[in-house]
Formats: structure tokens, sequence, C-alpha cells
């Protein structure tokens, strides 16, 4: 009988055991109720340029569970997904809106990799990060120029899902990163 029970316990457990074995899955990210959709590009970036962002842009929103995601290179941005920003306004409006908000929250000199796995519980208030936001990475642009660092800008993805980048996304995401620097 102690055997017989020992096996039906280990075998109610193994489910559970084996989601720590294999990794468990991220959780789904779900799309805000409020907030814009929006495509944004700065009109001073060369078409190449362009091209490379829109890309890079759409390839994390479908790739990993961001909801949003914001590039900036040597200042100009690209910025695609959901977002908390005026309605009614200009792609030209809205890139000036976006560019005023990442110079008040001081994004562009970011220099360390930031990730807030569970951002809703954070000190911090980016208030153009859509309701419901719970992951935040942002990966800096930095180029290593004779002894000193250079920031050119950074990568910035937002989840509604908590913990939604690993360390692979993380690594996957750092890698795209790696195409816009200098």
């Amino acid at each position: 009988e102690a055997l017989g029970l020992s096996l039906a316990a280990f075998s109610i457990a193994l489910p559970y055991i084996g989601k720590f074995l294999k990794g468990s899955e991220a959780e789904e990210r779900t799309l805000p109720e409020e907030g814009e959709q929006v495509f944004v590009i700065s009109s001073e970036i060369g078409d190449s340029l362009k091209e490379d962002l829109a890309w890079a842009t759409y390839v994390l929103l479908r790739n990993t569970s961001a909801i949003a995601v914001m590039i900036s290179v040597q200042g100009e941005l690209c910025v695609r997904g959901y977002w908390n920003c005026p309605g009614q306004m200009s792609k030209a409006e809205l890139c000036d809106w976006f560019k005023r908000k990442v110079d008040e929250i001081g994004l562009a000199d970011v220099k360390e990799t930031l990730y807030f796995p569970q951002y809703a519980g954070s000190a911090l208030s980016w208030d153009i990060l859509p309701d419901g936001t719970r992951s935040l990475f942002v990966q800096p642009l930095v180029q290593n120029v004779k002894e000193s660092q250079k920031t050119d800008g950074f990568l910035l993805v937002a989840s509604t899902a908590g913990y939604a980048y690993s360390d692979k996304d993380r690594a996957w995401i750092g890698a795209m990163a790696e195409k816009f620097r200098g």
C-alpha cells in the first residue's frame, strides 16, 4: 500500500515538477484597452535605416511578448505598438511628443541595460507606457570609443506580461540592438 501511495503521489506531482525542469512558459501578453496603436519614424532618418528600423520593430512585436517597441538611433526615433499618447496628432507632432518624453524620462542617457520584470510595482512613472505594462526592457546602444563609452540611443520593449523576457529573449533583443550601434 505504501508503494502504491508513493507512486500515486509521484504521478500527481510529476507534471508540476516537469514545469520547473523545462522552464515555464512566459505568460501571455494582453493588448491594452486604452492607448493608441502607433507607428512613427522620424523624418530625418535615411531610407535604408528607416527600413531596418521598421523591420526590427515589427519583428520584435511578432517574436516576443512585447506590445510596444521604441528604438532611438542618434536622437531619431522609431516607435511602434501600443502607447499612451495624445490622440489627434499628426505623425510629425507625435514624433516630437515622443522625443520630449524621452528627454523628460532620461532614456537618451541610459548607459546600462535595464530590465524590470515586474514593472507595475516600480517607482518609475513613465506615462508614455500603456496601462497594464508589467515588464520593461531597455538596451542602450553604447559604443566604446577609445576607452570611453558614447551612447548612440536605446532599444525599449514593453509587455503586459510579467517576467516577459527570458535570458534568451534579452540576448536576442540585445543582438537586434547591436545592429543599430554606431
